[in-house]
């Protein structure tokens, strides 16, 4: 990290960072929309951890705030959003920590794509129609590393395009001449210019078919075993993240509900609303089976209830869940690396079948 980055004195430093270690925490995060004295609170408290080699798969339904949290993790948040608490800690290939909500903007602007990226969800929409692919990636390199030569720079793009299957040629090509694979890969070429250690990938292959999904996965699958960086991988298709991470993480009304290694919440969901999610997609393997789907819909956030938000779709809600807000945490049975928030499992209470197969 650059000189001056304001790190977290509660951690001691060590020879550096291993695989076990953080490479990206995210602590207490809140996120309100609007201004004055009556704005909606999309991210309560919000707190995640990306280990160093990690997939953390985020999921839940659209409006959740999957991509609020990412935006704002990042200081990418357009108004009237606005971050309200909470920390954001990056650890630097040095081993040192700074905190991305309280850098100064020229911090801020050398951490990103050197540090940590994100591959945005519409690559139309993100890549601008008026340039050549080249221009965009060799400018956004040369913004990062002026002293560059910009044939350097020139044969670095093309050392990124071959890197994600697309021929050099198509450096010379506008965004509008490339089909929708080959747009979301030169997105993730750019992201990955300058290497970073995080790569955000927010419903990077939602638009595309699911021959195309499966290429692009394995393609960023094998970059990342390659190059070492971590992945926090944004969908609402659970089934396709067992595929893909190592660890899941289930967001519902601005909350996590549920952490839990990718097998584990698959085959074992401890949250409603996690089973609920996945009996809403078609299972990827064994035999077909009936999707149920989740009745009703998400809360009105600028207006949210007492008790937990999900309780009114819930088919095990009991009177608490109506009442009080529950609070993530360990189940009682006490499974490694497995956090829930719901009455259903806090200590006494009967575990149904249903959520605790």
């Amino acid at each position: 990290m650059s000189a001056g980055v304001e790190t977290d004195p509660g951690v001691a430093r060590d020879a550096g960072p291993t695989a076990e270690d953080p490479v990206l925490e995210i602590r207490n995060l809140s996120v309100d929309y609007g201004f004055g004295d009556d704005p909606t609170h999309v991210l309560r408290d919000v707190s995640l951890t990306l280990r160093r080699g990690e997939v953390l798969g985020l999921a839940g339904e659209s409006g959740c705030g999957k991509s609020t949290l990412a935006y704002a993790a990042t200081r990418l948040l357009p108004p009237p959003g606005l971050i309200t608490g909470g920390e954001v800690w990056l650890t630097g290939r040095d081993g040192e920590r700074a905190d991305l909500l309280s850098l100064s903007d020229a911090e801020l602007r050398a951490a990103r794509w050197r540090d940590i990226a994100i591959v945005f969800q519409g690559a139309m929409s993100s890549l601008n129609p008026v340039f050549r692919i080249e221009k965009q990636i060799v400018d956004g390199i040369l913004a990062h590393r002026p002293r560059m030569r910009r044939e350097e720079a020139r044969e670095r793009a093309a050392e990124l395009l071959r890197l994600v299957g697309i021929s050099a040629d198509r450096l010379r090509s506008y965004p509008h001449q490339l089909s929708g694979g080959m747009r979301q890969r030169v997105m993730i070429a750019m992201a990955l210019a300058l290497e970073p250690q995080v790569l955000i990938m927010d419903e990077p292959t939602t638009a595309l078919d699911v021959v195309m999904q499966r290429q692009i996965l394995e393609q960023v699958m094998e970059l990342r075993e390659r190059l070492g960086f971590s992945v926090v991988f944004i969908t609402h298709d659970v089934s396709l993240l067992v595929e893909v991470a190592d660890r899941i993480a289930v967001m519902y009304a601005g909350e996590i509900v549920e952490t839990a290694a990718a097998r584990d919440v698959y085959t074992r969901p401890r949250h409603p609303y996690s089973a609920g999610l996945l009996g809403s997609f078609p299972p990827l393997h064994g035999p077909r089976r009936e999707l149920t789907g989740i009745p009703g819909a998400p809360p009105d956030l600028s207006a949210r209830e007492p008790g937990c938000p999900f309780a009114p779709r819930c088919p095990h809600a009991m009177d608490v869940c109506r009442t009080e807000l529950p609070v993530l945490g360990r189940t009682a049975q006490g499974e490694d690396g497995r956090l829930v928030a719901c009455h259903l499992h806090t200590a006494g209470a009967p575990l149904p079948e249903e959520v605790g197969r």
